[in-house]
């Protein structure tokens, strides 16, 4: 059970005994106390409430499990996602009711893994329905132009204390990706997910024309990061949000603040 259904959950049982004890329950006991169970529904249903609304119209949290979006977030960050820059969606079934805005190349955005929904996974959008998607000897072409890269200083990785080559790539945002100079460019082809046929793959890498209502996901951890390189692409019914804010790091107070 997704943790979202499960408060929806909450708050139906706790909104009905609220409702229960105001119309009926608190008239036939009169001075009696309440029983423990209305006692905790009752305190609990307002707080459930707000953040039930909160977590699903306005901000979700979300900590980050993995590296594949190094350096931009790192392993232990809490991060908040915008959850209606997308538009409205109905809470648990994820319907968009309300059009407030369309995926941007360069966003990091929170979606639900295609392989299995119940699993939140981040990337950065690199290819918007329609685009022609060029991945090749480890540089990204969208629609036939280069995205332009610059390299710097190198990344050390205090978790694995190697150095990783990083580029600044501006991909609609300026943001920092990383390389790893003895991984191969090639990808592993051949395996299925929806619209594979527009995916072609070879040793230097891949080239993909991402179909209509669906999103091309990479990591900035480039050689370091399963996305949609591997098990394809994110459909619009699969959004979360957009990433915007860190908010906390135990393991680095100085990680507070936004990102791009």
């Amino acid at each position: 059970m997704n943790f979202a259904l499960f408060l929806l959950i909450l708050l139906v049982v706790t909104g009905a005994v609220w409702l229960l004890d105001k119309y009926a329950l608190r008239k036939r006991r009169g001075a009696a106390k309440q029983p423990w169970w209305v006692e905790y529904s009752v305190s609990f249903f307002p707080v459930i409430l707000i953040v039930f609304l909160l977590r699903s119209f306005l901000v979700e949290p979300f900590k980050i499990p993995s590296s594949s979006m190094v350096p931009t977030l790192l392993v232990g960050d809490f991060i908040l996602v915008n959850k209606f820059t997308y538009g409205i969606r109905l809470p648990v079934a994820n319907k968009k009711i309300i059009e407030l805005g369309q995926p941007r190349r360069g966003d990091v955005m929170v979606f639900r893994f295609p392989d299995d929904p119940s699993l939140d996974y981040i990337k950065r959008v690199v290819g918007l329905p329609g685009d022609r998607i060029e991945y090749r000897d480890k540089r990204l072409t969208i629609n036939g132009e280069p995205v332009p890269l610059r390299q710097i200083e190198d990344y050390l990785s205090k978790e694995r204390m190697q150095f990783s080559s990083r580029f600044i790539e501006t991909l609609g945002v300026e943001h920092e990706i990383l390389q790893d100079p003895d991984a191969p460019a090639g990808m592993p082809g051949g395996r299925s997910f929806p619209f594979a046929a527009n995916c072609n793959y070879n040793v230097n890498g891949l080239a993909c024309t991402v179909p209509p209502g669906h999103y091309f996901m990479m990591g900035d951890n480039r050689d370091n990061s399963s996305d949609s390189r591997v098990w394809g692409f994110v459909p619009d019914e699969n959004i979360v949000g957009k990433a915007f804010f860190i908010w906390l790091n135990l393991s680095d107070l100085g990680r507070f603040g936004s990102f791009k």
